[in-house]
C-alpha cells in the first residue's frame, strides 16, 4: 500500500504539472468528501463524481492566469498543500488573487477527505 508521504508527493507533483484530473482520478477515494469554506451547493460534496463536477464547474467559470502549488506538508495520515490562484471570474469579470490551503486526509491509500481554507 502507498504511504501517505508517497501519495502526497505524487499527488502534488501532478497538481504542479497541471494534471488535476489525473491526480483526483488516481488518488481520490470513491467516497471522498470535500468541504469548501463557502455557503452554497458546493460547500460539501460527497463522492468522487461530485468532487469532479465541482472541479469542472470551477474551471468553466474562471479564467486562470496563474496557479502555483507548494507542499506537501505532512502530519500522520494528513497532508496540507498551499495554492495560489490568479483568476478572472467569467460571470463578473472580476480578477481575484487567492491564497488557499488544502488539508487532505488519507485512509487505505486514498484521499477520503479534503478541506479548503481561505
Amino acid at each position: 500500500m502507498t504511504s501517505t508521504a508517497e501519495l502526497a508527493t505524487d499527488f502534488v507533483a501532478l497538481l504542479k504539472d497541471g494534471r488535476h484530473d489525473e491526480a483526483a482520478s488516481a488518488y481520490n477515494a470513491d467516497e471522498i468528501v470535500s468541504y469548501e469554506n463557502m455557503p452554497g451547493p458546493m460547500e460539501v460534496c460527497r463522492g468522487k463524481d461530485a468532487v469532479r463536477q465541482k472541479g469542472e464547474w470551477w474551471v468553466a467559470n474562471h479564467e486562470l492566469h496563474e496557479f502555483t502549488t507548494e507542499g506537501p506538508y505532512l502530519n500522520g495520515e494528513q497532508f496540507a498543500v498551499t495554492f495560489y490562484f490568479d483568476v478572472t471570474v467569467k460571470e463578473s469579470g472580476e480578477r481575484r488573487k487567492m491564497h488557499e490551503v488544502g488539508l487532505y486526509t488519507v485512509k487505505d491509500g486514498k484521499i477520503v477527505e479534503e478541506r479548503f481554507f481561505y
